[in-house]
């Protein structure tokens, strides 16, 4: 008997991975979004996003360059 695996399936960091260099929308505990391009990322998920915003109602709210979010406070991750 084989065993097959599912190929669609990956593992969290190395969907992070895919999305360096892009544009990833990224929702905070407390409900705060921000936007921008991810630079790097490590084993904990903190980010550096470079050209982020913090976005109100899906709209730019303030430009903030280049920020560091820890890990521990992202809620989700989604490539835009």
């Amino acid at each position: 008997m084989t065993v097959q695996k599912n190929l669609n399936t990956s593992r969290p960091l190395d969907v992070l991975g895919k999305s360096l260099n892009t544009q990833v929308l990224i929702e905070l505990k407390g409900g705060r979004e921000f936007r921008g391009l991810l630079k790097s990322f490590d084993m904990h998920m903190n980010l550096v996003l470079n050209e982020a915003e913090e976005l109100e109602g899906g709209e730019t709210s303030k430009r903030l360059g280049i920020v560091l979010i820890r890990g521990d406070n992202i809620v989700y991750i989604s490539p835009v």
